[in-house]
C-alpha cells in the first residue's frame, strides 16, 4: 500500500470514528426525545443537516491535515469511512437492538433509512466534496 493510500485509509478511519460518535449522541436524542415528539421521519430530516454540516467540517480539517489531494485518496478516505459506518451500524443494530442483519438491511428502504441513508452517502462524497472548496483541487 502506498504512502498516499495509507494517509487516506487513516483519515477515513478518524473521520468514521468522529462522525459515528457524533451520530451516536444525536441518534439517541432523535430516537429518544425528537422522532416521539414529531415522528421518525421529520426527526431525521432535523439531524440530517447537523450530521451533514459536521461531515464537511472533520472531512475538510482530514483532508488538510493528511494533505490529501489526489482524487483517489479522497474516494479511499470516504469510501473507508462509509464502510465502517455501514458496518458499525449493522454491528449496533444486531447487537443492541436485537436486529438481524435483513432486518437492518430492510430499515433501510423505510422512510427515515432512506434519508438516513442518503446521508450517509453525502458523507462518503464530503472529502471530494470539500476538496473542490480549498485552494488545491483534487489530482487524478
Amino acid at each position: 500500500m502506498g504512502v498516499g493510500a495509507h494517509r487516506a485509509g487513516l483519515a477515513g478511519a478518524i473521520y468514521f470514528a468522529a462522525i459515528f460518535a457524533l451520530g451516536f449522541a444525536l441518534g439517541t436524542v432523535r430516537v429518544l426525545w425528537l422522532a416521539p415528539q414529531i415522528g421518525l421521519v421529520a426527526a431525521t430530516i432535523v439531524e440530517l443537516p447537523v450530521m451533514l454540516a459536521a461531515s464537511a467540517i472533520v472531512a475538510h480539517r482530514l483532508v488538510r491535515s493528511f494533505g490529501l489531494r489526489r482524487a483517489s485518496e479522497l474516494v479511499v478516505m470516504g469510501a473507508l469511512g462509509f464502510a465502517l459506518l455501514l458496518g458499525a451500524e449493522l454491528i449496533l443494530g444486531v447487537l443492541a437492538f436485537g436486529m438481524t442483519p435483513n432486518t437492518w438491511a430492510a430499515n433501510l428502504l423505510t422512510g427515515a433509512g432512506a434519508i438516513g441513508l442518503a446521508g450517509q452517502i453525502g458523507f462518503a462524497a464530503m472529502p471530494l466534496i470539500v476538496s473542490g472548496l480549498q485552494k488545491h483541487p483534487p489530482r487524478a
